[in-house]
C-alpha cells in the first residue's frame, strides 16, 4: 500500500480505490454500481459532449479530532444537485440516492481520508451528464450519475492568508435568468478566459459584476463573496449567484457571533467601505481578500496583509465544526454518526470491506 504525504497534497485528482454509479435508462434509475474503473465508455454523439448537459457538486469528508469521519452537509449538496438537474431537464435522482452514494464512496475509500491535524480532507465529486445519442438539441433521456473522491490538501499551506483579486468588467460569468444559480460546467468554462487574464497579472481570482448593468458584485472566481462592516455580514443577493453551502453555514455562524446578516445588492463602490471581505466555498472555506484592483477603472481597494479578526473567527468556527472540535448544534453532520458506524461496524481496524 502506497504511503501518502498528506502535507504535499494540492487540490487535484488522485486515484482512489472505488467510485459508485447510477445509470438512467428506460425511464428508471439502475441500482447503485460500485466499481474500480476510472473510465467511462460513451458514444461520440452523447448529448453532454455537444450541448453541455452536465452538472456537478463538491463536498468534503473530514477525519475529526476524535477519529470519526464526518461528511459535511451532504443532504444540502444533494438538494442543490437536484436543482441543477431540473434546470438542465435531466432525470432527477432522489436525495437518498445521492446521500447513499456519497456515504458508500467514503466508506470504501476510508484509507484515503487524511489523518486529523494534516489540514487535508477527502473531496467528493458527484457528477452527472446526459448520455442520449443524437444530433438535435433536446433533453437527455438517458443519464449517468457518478460519485468519486480524491484526497486534497489544505488550501492555504502554512495558514490562512489574504489573496489579491481583480475586477474584470469585460467578461461576465453568468447572465440574468441564465444558469448562474445552478452548478453546471458551462458556468466554469465561461470564467476561464478572465481567470487566466487575472492570473497573468498576479491575481488569485476575478471578481465578477452583474451582467445586466455591471454595477453590483456577484461572485469571486468560483466562490461567493461577503463583506464585513459595522457589525454586519453582507453578501450578494442575485438570481445568477450559486447558493453556496459554505456561505449558508457562514451566515448562520455570523448570526451566532452577533453579526447582522444582509443578503442584498452590493454596489461595487461599497468595496471602499468594508472593513474586511472574503470569498467562500468548499475548497478554501474562506479566502480573505487583502486587495482588489479594478482592471478597467484602475480603482484600488486595500484591506491589509493580515487576516481580519472576523474572517479568522468565522473560518475557525466552521473548521472546528468540520473537524469535530465544536458542537454540531445545527445538525450539519446528521449523517456523520451513521457514516462512521458504517465504516467501522463489524470489521477489525484496517480490515477490508
Amino acid at each position: 500500500m502506497e504511503t501518502i504525504d498528506w502535507s504535499a497534497l494540492g487540490f487535484d485528482y488522485r486515484k482512489t480505490d472505488w467510485n459508485v454509479r447510477y445509470s438512467y435508462t428506460d425511464g428508471k434509475w439502475s441500482p447503485m454500481e460500485v466499481t474500480q474503473d476510472e473510465y467511462i465508455k460513451m458514444h461520440m454523439s452523447a448529448s453532454c459532449l455537444h450541448y453541455g448537459i452536465e452538472l456537478f457538486e463538491g463536498l468534503k469528508a473530514f477525519r475529526g479530532v476524535d477519529g470519526k469521519v464526518r461528511l459535511f452537509r451532504v443532504a444540502d449538496n444533494a438538494r442543490r444537485l437536484q436543482s441543477s438537474a431540473e434546470r438542465l431537464c435531466l432525470p432527477v435522482p432522489s436525495i437518498e440516492m445521492i446521500v447513499d452514494a456519497c456515504i458508500e464512496v467514503v466508506k470504501r475509500n476510508e484509507r484515503f481520508v487524511p489523518p486529523y491535524g494534516t489540514g487535508a480532507s477527502l473531496y467528493l465529486r458527484p457528477v452527472m451528464f446526459g448520455t442520449t445519442v443524437g444530433l438535435g438539441v433536446k433533453p437527455a433521456k438517458e443519464a449517468l450519475l457518478i460519485v468519486y473522491c480524491s484526497p486534497v490538501g489544505a488550501y492555504f499551506k502554512g495558514g490562512i492568508k489574504p489573496i489579491r483579486v481583480a475586477i474584470d468588467r469585460e467578461q461576465d460569468r453568468a447572465a440574468p435568468r441564465g444558469t448562474g444559480d445552478v452548478k453546471v460546467g458551462g458556468n466554469y468554462a465561461a470564467s476561464l478566459l478572465s481567470g487566466e487574464k487575472g492570473h497573468e497579472l498576479g491575481y488569485s481570482n476575478i471578481m465578477y459584476l452583474d451582467a445586466a448593468e455591471h454595477k453590483y458584485i456577484e461572485e469571486c472566481g468560483a466562490a461567493n463573496f461577503f463583506g464585513i462592516k459595522e457589525g454586519k455580514y453582507i453578501t450578494p443577493k442575485s438570481p445568477s449567484v450559486l447558493p453556496s453551502i459554505t456561505n449558508m453555514s457562514l451566515r448562520q455562524l455570523a448570526r451566532d457571533m452577533g453579526l447582522t446578516v444582509e443578503e442584498r445588492h452590493i454596489p461595487v463602490e461599497e468595496l471602499a467601505t468594508f472593513e474586511e471581505c472574503g470569498a467562500c466555498g468548499t475548497a478554501a472555506v474562506i479566502s480573505p481578500i487583502g486587495f482588489v484592483y479594478d482592471m478597467q477603472t484602475k480603482a484600488e481597494y486595500s484591506y491589509g496583509e493580515e487576516v481580519g479578526k472576523t474572517c479568522l473567527e468565522l473560518y475557525t468556527r466552521l473548521q472546528d465544526i468540520q473537524y469535530g472540535r465544536a458542537e454540531d448544534k445545527y445538525g450539519w453532520y446528521n449523517c456523520a454518526v451513521s457514516l462512521f458506524t458504517l465504516i467501522n461496524k463489524g470489521r477489525p481496524k484496517g480490515g477490508p470491506y
